[in-house]
């Protein structure tokens, strides 16, 4: 017999070998038919694997993120096979369950496919899942998985083979499909009843542009189609509120070939918006001690092989700029941190002087592959509200709870109120991937852990989340429509400190190393500013728009006196500009709405008259008529109301 130890702390008794599964079953027939994985000891296995020790146990169901990733990885395998039945002789790299559904890299070895052909895959998996094939798990020799992958003559499989030790490798089958895998999976087939196909994408084989480009196929799934319809809807809403449509609409960004791919291009209502958020954190930062300091685009390669981004990023970065003196390199600014090392090092430091912060709005660039670029939200070159902390041990947590003070501060004026903290760690199981001693890592980890619940955050824990050099506290925003960001993020850092050999000098008169806390609200004014988008659909708070005023006079003959309101509007530093086309009236305002401008100010011969102007919101809404000055005051106490 084993002890099974439930999530309520109730101890079960059971027969050596029994199932996750089963377990479900001697609790209740009803919980049985809805369990798709399970947890055993905290790892997500297949519901049907045998249970051979005492173990904690946790039965998984639709409503457990990890049971969505374990259907959604299982649909996978699932399209696979449709895929495989349709086009023989296809060839298969990898098919992951990632936030929202999953994907398949599908190598169609020459046969034509495209989103057209969605439909018919679509309607074979739906005939494949209500056969209700169960998923099998064998565990194989790696000789056994080498033949069986070279005789079905699949380059990729064997690739990822040989990258595997014998002993490790486990194929699961459901139907006729067989795969390398290491699940888990769902008991079986039968419990996918929604399916949708959603995108056909190019990827390079493991993400390399020197390998061949494979056929990335999106879709997603669900236990009911009612599920399906709600996710369909928001996809609609979601292409309504792109920023990228949004962003060309509203005149904020683009790009050009010509400057390269990745590198936006700030339009002047976009350059007003980024720079009316700026203002805004600047102020906020001022007021809570920062000092703004400015460090250059670029820095000397022993700076980051110093700050150990070199050896961490170095080939995935842009190539070095050579100089004319040999053996000199620079590299384009990846981070900010190890500039503002050198700067809190340019002088000496008392604990007197700690704590020390440090704000830039610092530009950085990073070489992401071509397929990876999104629109904002995934760039090669953006600007971070960047600041880092220098404090003595004793103030960490202090300075880590007023962080966290700003960030909710920026998300209240933003209106983000659904989110949650995610506390990142390292990997306990894979510690190579970080630099720092143990101590200082544990230390570092429970400031964070210690300071969010301080201030009673509703967190979750991820671990090998953390950055290289230290854990952090990610905020993950879900926008209007459902969907989670990662925004604002606050790090605390034992590491560089260390590397850049930091001081300053204790009360006891002896050199001590300081604390880091690497903190940026936004994260960056690209990706903030794509979210910010997305989220209020292009309605920006009155405060931050652009241009919240637009004159619209109904002929060419009351342009002289639109123009006077304008002067009159910018005395008063209010934004706005007035449509001088030679267009009707209703075209005007079609067009305003499209551009989503908050307030127009319609100017025919009674307003010229009276001197006063015809008010409509965007919307709609109509404020009737009001004198010049009345509007100005009504505007501004509006302003500050949104403010």
């Amino acid at each position: 017999m084993i002890n099974i130890t439930l999530p309520d702390g109730s101890v079960r008794s059971y027969e050596r070998g029994i199932t996750a599964l089963d377990v479900a079953k001697s609790i209740s027939e009803g919980l049985a038919r809805n369990v798709l994985a399970a947890k055993v000891n905290g790892n997500v296995v297949d519901a049907t694997r045998s249970l051979h020790e005492n173990c904690h146990l946790t039965l998984l169901t639709w409503n457990d993120k990890e049971a969505k990733q374990t259907m959604w990885h299982s649909s996978a395998h699932l399209m696979a096979e449709a895929i495989e039945v349709l086009y023989p002789n296809t060839k298969f790299g990898i098919g992951p369950a990632i936030e929202n559904g999953f994907y398949y890299d599908v190598d169609f070895n020459g046969q034509s496919f495209s989103t057209d052909d969605l439909a018919k895959v679509e309607a074979k998996m739906s005939e494949l899942a209500k056969q209700s094939n169960a998923f099998s798990r064998t565990e194989v020799s790696k000789s056994d998985a080498f033949n069986y992958f070279t005789k079905k003559g699949d380059e990729y499989k064997l690739e990822l083979i040989d990258g595997l030790e014998d002993g490790q490798i486990t194929f699961y089958k459901q139907g006729n499909f067989t795969d390398l895998c290491r699940g888990p999976h769902i008991p079986n087939t039968g419990f996918i009843k929604a399916i949708k196909l959603t995108s056909v994408a190019g990827a390079y084989w493991r993400g390399d542009e020197k390998n061949k480009q494979l056929t990335r196929i999106y879709g997603i799934t669900f236990p009911k189609k009612s599920e399906l319809d709600e996710y369909l809807l928001m996809l609609e809403e979601a292409k309504k509120r792109d920023h990228r449509k949004l962003g060309k609409e509203l005149e904020l960004f683009t790009f050009s070939e010509k400057v390269g791919m990745g590198l936006p291009l700030w339009l002047p209502k976009g350059a007003a918006l980024r720079e009316k958020l700026v203002q805004f954190l600047q102020k906020a930062q001022v007021a809570a001690g920062y000092m703004p300091v400015i460090t250059p685009h670029i820095g000397h390669k022993n700076l980051y092989v110093t700050s150990g981004h070199y050896e961490k990023y170095g080939a995935d970065s842009f190539q070095p700029i050579q100089t004319p003196r040999e053996g000199e390199e620079f590299f384009l600014k990846p981070m900010n941190c190890p500039h503002h090392c050198e700067i809190y090092k340019s002088s000496p430091k008392s604990y007197k002087d700690l704590p020390v912060r440090y704000a830039e709005f610092g530009t950085v660039y990073r070489y992401e592959q071509a397929g990876e670029l999104h629109g904002l939200t995934r760039v090669r070159g953006f600007t971070q509200d960047d600041a880092h902390l220098f404090c003595r041990p004793d103030q960490v947590k202090e300075e880590f709870c007023k962080v966290i003070d700003l960030v909710l501060y920026v998300f209240k004026a933003l209106d983000f109120k659904d989110f949650t903290a995610q506390i990142s760690l390292r990997d306990p199981e894979n510690k190579t991937k970080y630099i720092g001693s143990d101590e200082n890592w544990v230390l570092a980890e429970n400031a964070i852990i210690e300071s969010a619940a301080e201030k009673g955050l509703n967190t979750v824990v991820e671990l090998g989340e953390a950055a290289f050099y230290g854990p952090k506290l990610d905020f993950m925003v879900r926008d209007a429509i459902g969907r989670k960001w990662q925004l604002g993020t606050i790090q605390v850092d034992y590491n560089l400190p260390e590397r850049f050999e930091l001081e300053y000098t204790g009360s006891d008169n002896q050199k001590h190393r300081p604390v880091m806390i690497h903190r940026a609200p936004f994260g960056s004014l690209e990706r903030f500013v794509a979210v910010l988008i997305e989220h209020c659909a292009g309605n920006f708070p009155l405060w931050l728009t652009p241009e919240p005023i637009i004159l619209l006079p109904i002929s060419e003959k009351y342009n002289e006196y639109s123009q006077k309101v304008l002067d009159l509007l910018k005395i008063n530093d209010i934004r706005g500009h007035f449509d001088e086309r030679n267009e009707k009236i209703g075209k005007k305002i079609r067009d305003a709405e499209t551009k989503k401008v908050p307030y127009m100010l319609i100017i025919g011969e009674q307003e010229m008259f009276e001197e006063s102007v015809s008010i409509r919101k965007h919307g709609g809404e109509d404020l009737g008529k009001m004198k010049v000055e009345d509007f100005i005051n009504y505007f501004k106490q509006e302003l500050t109301i949104n403010q």
